[in-house]
């Protein structure tokens, strides 16, 4: 059961009205009016049941995460900054200053899941919708793209085989299993001997030690098959088929296992000099230049080609922005199509001597693709998305959707300041105010 925001006309005594002590020009003032609201609340409304006690309202839930994407804060440090800016509450549609956090951390883990990637675009395609008189002025959009780094420590064969040797025990003491031994001693010695393995006179042992723990590994998964019941069997299954894998994978296995509990996660070389690999998903990005705003952004599994994903980025941007682009500008990387659903892909290529008018028109556009580049890099370090800490595929998707609207919330922001501060610079030198009273009043 979905809940209410309190009565705005009606006067608590005892609280101070959030009107009266606010700067009503404030930039999150003039977003929240500019927002469909109500668009939430009829997408959303469905998803909650009929009956039980009323949850946290919708616009109060969305504000969050947004507030959470544009001022790059985690779950628990936008309840502290919301309980001490006035501007936060009434963004999320507070009538009166309110003194405790409007719901614990975790309700903001639980509405994620309830809003699903479904949601999470409704929230991106919002997004878009407020901006959509500056995305008109342009036929052109910017593809490329980005790895999502899952939150997992950097794999290794010794880490992984701990990591099982671990979840075996935990399973083992879960189910009442008497283990033949747990090796948690000789674990211990043997990731001693695993440091320092490059070194020419440590490789030999080193070698030896990670060879034992993976027949440790194996041992004790086999065991745990032989020994769990039927319904224990197929409740561990997974983790089970995932532990095998990761004992019996080699250095040049396709579709390896990086992470125990996030075994999706695949291995991406973007060719960076300060990181060769990086562990997570791919994903898309659709950038119209000039404005810099996100249109599309579509998460992919594993490490597909580049000139694969065009296809699902453009449907995605259909999809998301309603607009359909008639050039999509790309790096080299997605050579081999010329035209997909209707837009032409352009790519750089070497110059017609012939044709000097379209050869300086295509330079132009494939000299704006650069512009994509910044964009991804705000979007990761400004917006949540360097690191992704939601759980599973669907974690992937959400998390890149959510950091694309709060990274073109965040521009409109800067946007709405620009105006305001250029309208008083027009009223000051008609009206002789202070040049410092200007900026004191933004």
């Amino acid at each position: 059961m979905k809940g209410t925001l309190p009565n705005q006309n009606q006067r608590n005594l005892f609280r101070p009205i959030l009107k009266d002590i606010i700067n009503p020009n404030h930039e999150l003032i003039i977003l929240s009016k500019r927002i469909d609201w109500q668009y939430f609340e009829d997408s959303f409304s469905p998803l909650y049941s009929h009956t039980g006690q009323p949850g946290i309202p919708i616009r109060t839930m969305v504000g969050l995460l947004l507030l959470k994407r544009i001022y790059n804060l985690g779950d628990e440090t936008v309840m502290v900054q919301w309980v001490q800016n006035p501007y936060y509450q009434y963004f999320c549609g507070e009538a009166e200053f309110q003194w405790e956090p409007p719901c614990d951390p975790s309700d903001m883990v639980h509405f994620r899941k309830r809003i699903g990637e479904e949601g999470a675009e409704k929230i991106l395609e919002v997004s878009i919708h407020t901006r959509k008189d500056e995305i008109r002025s342009t036929n052109d959009v910017l593809i490329d793209t980005t790895a999502q780094e899952k939150n997992i420590s950097y794999p290794t064969d010794a880490k992984l085989l701990i990591k099982v040797i671990k979840r075996c025990n935990k399973i083992a003491k879960e189910q009442g299993i008497d283990q033949r031994q747990n090796y948690k001693r000789t674990m211990k010695k043997l990731l001693l001997k695993q440091r320092f393995a490059h070194h020419p006179k440590r490789k030999k042992e080193a070698t030896a030690a990670l060879r034992k723990l993976r027949t440790i590994a194996g041992r004790l998964v086999r065991e745990l098959e032989r020994k769990l019941s039927e319904d224990a069997l197929k409740q561990y299954q997974e983790i089970l088929k995932n532990c095998n894998k990761i004992v019996v994978q080699k250095r040049n296995d396709k579709n390896k296992i990086y992470s125990l509990h996030e075994p999706e996660t695949a291995c991406i070389a973007k060719g960076k000099a300060h990181k060769k690999f990086e562990f997570g998903s791919k994903v898309s990005f659709a950038v119209v230049p000039g404005v810099n705003i996100i249109v599309g952004i579509k998460n992919f599994n594993g490490n597909p080609n580049d000139t694969s994903t065009l296809e699902p980025a453009l449907e995605n941007i259909e999809k998301i922005s309603k607009i359909k682009f008639k050039n999509a500008i790309v790096d080299r990387g997605y050579k081999g199509k010329k035209m997909v659903r209707g837009t032409c892909i352009v790519t750089p290529r070497p110059p017609s001597s012939r044709q000097h008018y379209s050869k300086d028109t295509m330079r132009k556009k494939c000299r704006s693709r650069a512009a994509v580049e910044p964009v991804i890099g705000h979007t990761k370090h400004g917006n949540r998305m360097i690191r992704n800490y939601l759980k599973g595929i669907v974690g992937n998707s959400v998390n890149a959707n959510l950091a694309a609207a709060g990274y073109n919330f965040k521009g409109l922001l800067r946007r709405i300041k620009e105006q305001i501060l250029w309208t008083l610079i027009f009223l000051g030198s008609k009206y002789k105010i202070p040049e410092k009273l200007i900026y004191k009043l933004t």
